[in-house]
C-alpha cells in the first residue's frame, strides 16, 4: 500500500531515539519480538520512532499507527501523553495504547487488537 504519509521530525530526536532503542524496557522488547521483520501481517514497524517533536514506542507507516506501552515512565505524565497524542492525531497518526502488564501477560490479546486495527484500516483504505 502506498498510503504512507511522511511526518517530519526534529533532527535532535534521532540520537535520543537511538538511545531509547538501546535501552528498551522489557515490555518494548517483548512486543518488538512479535512485530519485527513484518512478523505481524507483513507490516513494517519501527521502534522508538521520531514524529514531529516526539518519539513514539512503535510506528507503522502503512497504517499511520503509533503503539505506546504505558508503564512506570507514564505514571506521572498522563496529561503530557494526552497532549502529545492529540498533536500527533492532528497530523493523521492513530494510536493504540497498552499497559506493560498486558504486553507481559496477555500478548495474544495485544497482537489480536493490533491485527484487528490493521484489518479495519486496510478495509477502509484500499
Amino acid at each position: 500500500m502506498q498510503n504512507k504519509k511522511y511526518i517530519p521530525y526534529q533532527l535532535y530526536l534521532k540520537d535520543l531515539a537511538r538511545q531509547l532503542r538501546n535501552n528498551s524496557t522489557l515490555g518494548e522488547v517483548l512486543l518488538w519480538q512479535e512485530l519485527k521483520g513484518g512478523a505481524l501481517l507483513g507490516l513494517d514497524f519501527h521502534r522508538q520512532k521520531p514524529l514531529d517533536c516526539f518519539i513514539v514506542d512503535f510506528f507503522c507507516p502503512e497504517l499511520q499507527l503509533a503503539i505506546e506501552i504505558d508503564g512506570d515512565s507514564h505514571d506521572y505524565g498522563f496529561e503530557q501523553d494526552m497532549i502529545r497524542q492529540q498533536r500527533l492525531v492532528g497530523l493523521g497518526v492513530q494510536f493504540l495504547r497498552f499497559q506493560v502488564k498486558e504486553v507481559k501477560h496477555e500478548m495474544l490479546n495485544v497482537l489480536r487488537e493490533i491485527e484487528h486495527f490493521a484489518m479495519r484500516y486496510r478495509a477502509t483504505h484500499p
